[in-house]
């Protein structure tokens, strides 16, 4: 019975009874947190060896040596970088200025450190992204180097050829297990945030739904500012109209909107970037790869949400903290885009890296529903503007793939020619 209900459908029956019994029975409703405490301590328990494989098999995608893409990958993996970059800083940005866990006090289970460090050393921190020890920074929960690593490892097994495939193929059908198991966890979310609702309403209130509520529209908010960006660069950067532009990729956005699956978008998408001046080998290559790297409405609320977190558990951050954090997600965010609940596990991942406790994340998975659709439909957004501006680099927008194959044989006769001559 319950399969036919979609999972988001259940979370927030899920939600609503946590609520009720929190408000109604808040005796019973504060022992009721060991249901999320079990759903947090799953998600912990996959965070290391998912993140690890899926940023590897990412990595082993783009053919481990980049340079053989030549500038096409350059240029568009450096609008990616740019994007989601932007994306970070303003989420953290929007956070400092609307503060939508004013009034929210969240108590963790665990030890949290009461201020995140004043400064950094940036010398050091990007030391010991190098890991001495692979095992012994898995087993302390340390992120970066994990995935500098999987980065490492994943460039040196494009690099060998044929014998990388035993060694590709297992680390595959590791991802896919993990798949499985993270699809598994997030099965039971509704359980877990009915147990982390009721004991946050017995314990702390309605300030936390109040906040959560303005979480939402402060990311919508900075989800209409980077649309107004975009709409700038199109305007004046290209010949594209961003007016019929986004109402031609309508279609695709609204279809990852209900759906929050970008992925589903691909073909339609696709075709109708080809129709609108986007060549087949832009977009064909510039969307799949930025299905993985530039989930620019993915990364802007995992800046927010991580922002909104630590402002709840009463944590003060300093800008070299946040430089850190900026660091953080955004190479966390890289290659975790076809895992199940990625946003959360990129979440998982920044708060393991400074030892902070999960117990807040499934106070948002309540409400993750209706940020999700929004992020995701974004995402349809961003791609696109990526597709067109690497067109417009590579000097072939508003051209066809017919008349692009019909100038290369041109100019390779000319060539030929010369050579002759």
């Amino acid at each position: 019975m319950f399969k036919k209900v979609p999972l988001w459908q259940q979370i927030i029956v899920g939600m609503v009874i946590g609520i009720a019994i929190g408000l109604l029975t808040p005796k019973f409703g504060a022992q009721l947190k060991p249901l999320g405490d079990a759903f947090i301590r799953a998600i912990r328990m996959i965070v290391v060896p998912l993140v690890f494989t899926a940023i590897l098999l990412a990595v082993v995608k783009v053919g481990g040596d980049i340079r053989k893409f030549g500038r096409m990958v350059a240029k568009s993996l450096f609008w990616f970088f740019v994007a989601t970059s932007f994306a970070v800083i303003l989420g953290i940005a929007l956070n400092d200025i609307f503060h939508p866990a004013a009034g929210v006090t969240l108590k963790a289970t665990g030890e949290i450190p009461k201020n995140l460090q004043t400064s950094v050393n940036w010398v050091q921190f990007f030391l010991d992204i190098i890991p001495t020890n692979v095992v012994e920074a898995a087993a302390g929960g340390k992120i970066l180097p994990i995935i500098f690593f999987a980065v490492t490892f994943g460039i040196a097994l494009g690099n060998i050829g044929e014998k990388a495939q035993v060694v590709i193929a297992f680390f595959d059908a590791v991802f896919q297990a993990l798949f499985k198991l993270t699809a598994g966890i997030i099965a039971f979310a509704p359980i877990g945030v009915a147990g982390v609702m009721a004991w946050v309403l017995a314990t702390q209130g309605l300030n936390v739904l109040f906040g959560l509520a303005k979480m939402v529209g402060v990311l919508y908010l900075g989800l209409a500012i980077m649309l107004g960006i975009f709409w700038v660069f199109l305007q004046f950067f290209t010949a594209i109209n961003p007016q019929q532009m986004f109402k031609k990729i309508l279609e695709p956005f609204l279809l990852a909107f209900v759906t929050t699956s970008s992925e589903v978008t691909l073909p339609v998408h696709m075709k109708i970037l080809e129709e609108n001046g986007v060549p087949n080998r832009i977009a064909s290559f510039v969307l799949p790869l930025g299905y993985t790297f530039n989930l620019d409405g993915s990364t802007l609320y995992q800046a927010l949400a991580f922002s909104f977190l630590t402002e709840a558990y009463g944590i003060e951050m300093s800008l070299a903290t946040k430089g850190a954090i900026f660091v953080t997600i955004l190479i966390a965010s890289k290659g975790t885009a076809s895992v199940p609940a990625a946003s959360l596990v990129v979440l998982a991942t920044v708060f393991t890296s400074l030892g902070m406790p999960l117990d807040g994340i499934a106070v948002l998975i309540g409400v993750d529903r209706f940020m999700d659709m929004g992020r995701t439909g974004f995402n349809v957004i961003g791609n696109s503007v990526a597709a067109i501006m690497v067109a417009k680099w590579e000097g072939v927008l508003g051209k066809t793939e017919e008349e692009l194959l019909a100038m290369e044989e041109q100019q390779l006769i000319a060539k030929q020619q010369h050579l002759q001559a």
